[in-house]
């Protein structure tokens, strides 16, 4: 299976008045294409740095990040980004809203297909009929919706999950949830989804990673062999719990409390 993703020896470091601070030293980590990665780790341990380096907006001080074969050298069209604030333009309606990579990517597409790909993707989240509406008028789950829709309209090889879900109550997170699992197999993607939501990493990942602590490497993947679309009940099975608890043990081996780390299946 080839890896879509891969960062190899990757170390960066934030440049501050009292000196650089160190956040990614020699981090390795590759996704094969198709599959969802789900990255875990304790606070400000470089979670969101990772992110932008593989998105192209900003670049490691050593190792390489490489997309299909490619180093990344340059922001990169072929990547879809969603965070935990959607981040929607109130001035623009939903439908607007979704089309905007489509203005920026592909600039010399007719207005109709774009539009035409925005309420595909808007009918299959459930918000047919909100095209029209202004973000204020909608709910936070739905705000959510619309902007998975966006970050998936210009049909990208990765997506990237920057804690979308995290401000979301618990009944609307996981439904989402559900919803990322019926969008992979509609919609095709590579994803890497950063959180802190274990039970989030479990539902949704072929694999979850656990960095170590502040500057962060590559300390634990948990390889998660199941079919999708999983059923949320999954989540109370005896095997999702054991999960759950090698994926807890790691966390607390990367802050600081043990030493050690691995690989399981």
């Amino acid at each position: 299976m080839t890896n879509l993703i891969e960062i190899e020896g990757v170390s960066h470091a934030y440049q501050t008045a009292s000196g650089p601070l160190p956040v990614l030293d020699g981090l390795t980590l590759s996704v094969p294409e198709g599959r969802f990665c789900a990255v875990v780790g304790p606070s400000g341990c470089g979670k969101s740095t990772l992110t932008r380096l593989i998105a192209g907006l900003m670049f490691p001080d050593r190792g390489e990040v490489r997309l299909n074969g490619e180093v990344v050298r340059s922001p990169r069209k072929s990547v879809g980004m969603a965070f935990q604030n959607p981040v929607l333009l109130e001035w623009r309606t939903i439908l607007n809203n979704v089309i905007l990579p489509l203005e920026i990517v592909a600039p010399r597409m007719p207005r109709s297909q774009r539009e035409d790909r925005a309420r595909e993707l808007l009918a299959l989240v459930g918000l047919e009929g909100f095209e029209d509406k202004r973000p204020s008028e909608l709910s936070g789950g739905m705000r959510q919706r619309a902007s998975l829709c966006r970050s998936l309209v210009h049909k990208p090889d990765i997506l990237i999950l920057d804690e979308p879900f995290g401000a979301l109550d618990a009944f609307t997170r996981e439904d989402l949830w559900q919803l990322m699992h019926r969008l992979r197999a509609e919609e095709p993607f590579t994803a890497l989804l950063i959180t802190h939501d274990l039970r989030e990493s479990v539902y949704l990942a072929d694999q979850v990673v656990v960095l170590s602590g502040r500057p962060a490497r590559t300390q634990f993947v948990l390889d998660l062999d199941l079919p999708g679309p999983r059923p949320i009940e999954m989540l109370y099975t005896t095997q999702s719990v054991e999960w759950l608890a090698q994926l807890r043990a790691q966390i607390e081996i990367a802050q600081g409390r043990s030493d050690t780390g691995g690989h399981a299946r």
